[in-house]
This record gives C-alpha cells, sequence and structure tokens, in this order.
C-alpha cells in the first residue's frame, strides 16, 4: 500500500513540475506570441479607450481647450445637450433617416447574401461557380467615393446611361423615394457577395449524409434545401441578425454622404452626417459626443435584447 500510494505522489507531483512551471519559465518559452499581442492591444488602448475619456464632454460645457474633467457641467444635472439634441429638427430627421435606412438594409439586404449562397452551392459546376463568385465580391473593394461617381454617371436624368437604354427620364437620385430605392440597391450590389462568403463557409459544414437521407426519402430539391440547408446555416444567419440588429441606429457616413444631394437632404441626412457637420463644420463637440453617446447605448442595447431573445427561441446567440 504504501509503495503504491508513493508511487501515485512521485507520479502526480511530476506532472504538476511539467505543467505548472513558473511565469519566467512560460514567458521564455512563449514570448514571441506576447510580443505579436503588444502591438494590437497598443492600438485599443491608444485608439479606442484613452478617447474614451473625453465621453465626458456629453455633459461638459463645450470646451476642447481642457480635459473633460477639468471643464464645467452643464445644466439639467449634465443632461443639456442630450435635451437640446432631441429638441433639434435636424437631429429629429436623421435620428428618422438612420432608423428607416437601416430597416430597409435589414429586411431587404440581409436575405440576399443567403439567396445567392444558396444559389451558388446548388450550381453543378465548379469553375463556373468561382468565377460568379469573385464578380460577386469584388464591388466590396471599391469606395463609396468611386461608386457615387460611377452611379451619378449611370443615373443621371438626364443624360444617365440607365436612362439613355430606356429612353426615359427617371430622376434615379433626384427624389427621396427613389434616392432610398438607389441607395438600398447600390448597398445590396456592394456588399452582397462579400457577405455571401460567409455564409458559403457555413454551408460546408452540412454533412452531405444529411442531403443523400434526403434523397432516399424523396426529397427533391427545394425540399432539400428548405429541410437541410436553411437549418444548417440557421444559426450563422442568427448571429448575423443579432449583430446588424446592435447596428439600428449606428449609420456609416461615406455611404449617404458620398450620394447625398441638395434635392434628397430631407432622406439623406443621417446621424454620422448630423454629427459631422454639428461637431466637425459647426464645433459643437459637446453635443455630437452627446449624439454620439446616445446612439453607442441604443445599439448596446438591441444587442443585448436580440440576443437574449434569440437565447430564448433555442438559438445559441453570440455570447
Amino acid at each position: 500500500m504504501r509503495s503504491a500510494h508513493a508511487t501515485e505522489l512521485s507520479s502526480s507531483s511530476r506532472i504538476n513540475r511539467h505543467m505548472g512551471f513558473s511565469w519566467k519559465t512560460y514567458l521564455k518559452r512563449y514570448w514571441t506570441l506576447y510580443l505579436l499581442l503588444l502591438l494590437p492591444v497598443a492600438f485599443f488602448i491608444i485608439f479606442r479607450y484613452t478617447p474614451m475619456t473625453y465621453i465626458l464632454l456629453a455633459f461638459k460645457k463645450n470646451n476642447i481647450l481642457l480635459p473633460p474633467w477639468k471643464v464645467e457641467w452643464v445644466k439639467n444635472n449634465g443632461f443639456d445637450w442630450f435635451i437640446k439634441a432631441f429638441k433639434d429638427r435636424g437631429f429629429q430627421t436623421s435620428l428618422r433617416n438612420t432608423i428607416f435606412l437601416n430597416l430597409l438594409d435589414l429586411i431587404i439586404g440581409m436575405p440576399m447574401p443567403i439567396l445567392m449562397a444558396i444559389l451558388l452551392n446548388e450550381l453543378a459546376f465548379p469553375k463556373y461557380k468561382r468565377i460568379t463568385q469573385t464578380v460577386l465580391y469584388l464591388p466590396h473593394f471599391l469606395s463609396w467615393v468611386i461608386i457615387s461617381s460611377i452611379t451619378l454617371r449611370l443615373f443621371a436624368t438626364n443624360d444617365g446611361i440607365i436612362n439613355k437604354l430606356l429612353g426615359t427620364q427617371i430622376p434615379f437620385v433626384g427624389t427621396e423615394g427613389n434616392w432610398r430605392a438607389t441607395y438600398i440597391f447600390l448597398g445590396i450590389w456592394k456588399e452582397c457577395g462579400w457577405n455571401t462568403i460567409i455564409y458559403l463557409a457555413a454551408l460546408t459544414a452540412i454533412s452531405p449524409e444529411l442531403y443523400e437521407a434526403a434523397e432516399v426519402d424523396g426529397a427533391g430539391r427545394w425540399r432539400k434545401i428548405w429541410h437541410v440547408t436553411l437549418p444548417g446555416i440557421r444559426p450563422t444567419i442568427v448571429v448575423l441578425l443579432i449583430m446588424n440588429l446592435g447596428h439600428i441606429l449606428g449609420s456609416e457616413f461615406d455611404r449617404p454622404f458620398t450620394l447625398s444631394n441638395k434635392l434628397v437632404e430631407g432622406a439623406s441626412k443621417t446621424i454620422s452626417i448630423f454629427v459631422y457637420e454639428r461637431g466637425v463644420m459647426g464645433q459643437q463637440y459637446a453635443l455630437s459626443t452627446a449624439v454620439g453617446l446616445f446612439q453607442s447605448v441604443v445599439c448596446v442595447i438591441f444587442l443585448l435584447l436580440s440576443n437574449s431573445l434569440a437565447k430564448k427561441f433555442g438559438e445559441r446567440g453570440i455570447w
């Protein structure tokens, strides 16, 4: 008994010595990994966390010459800038436009990559599939400045190529309704192929045996898509839906700004443009900080709610 117990203790001590080495030994062995990690950590500290100290400007007087903790608080217990923002008609318009455009992007734009991935997955010729996929995601690498320049030439009312081919004079970017349709169409055209890659990667995880079993049961192509393909990529769809809902109040700047013109300002002015006009151009830094903080808080709330709802319906969520 003693010898067996001594053997067990000696083996456990050897394991502990092997697994539980000191920090110095660990750093000597894996110092290259920590060196590679140093640059992204420094990036996040400098460009993500350090600027967060200026969130205080949302509750302080408009003064960027002093550190935010030395500036006096504004009226209404520090919420004066938020009250002014919600009373501003420009902010009300930009808030409404941001929500409306993001909802259109979500409802119309999100199903398109799913449909495209399923169509590409059903193609029988691998070479044609690769060429089609490459052509689809190339627009992702074009900037909105380039796309807006092309759009103005293609969709111009009088001398645009599209109107000349159709023999019409449709103001594609001249009325608010047409501008919204063009805005959504260009967003789908630019990002549909790139987002398709995510769903194609999810499709590779579906076992071919499921399709074979469905064929044995007499399922056709549409039945296999409905009962095998879509359930197989459902977790990916849910995760991307949660992330998109988390950006429901977020707005990119370059897309609406480059496509906008004076005729459609009532539909194209979003929160990002409002912050640019009031903060950068109007030097109302405290007001724009308050608007940005409100935007971020609402996005986080939507992210948390959508994730919790996904878990209640039996999905995995993003954490």
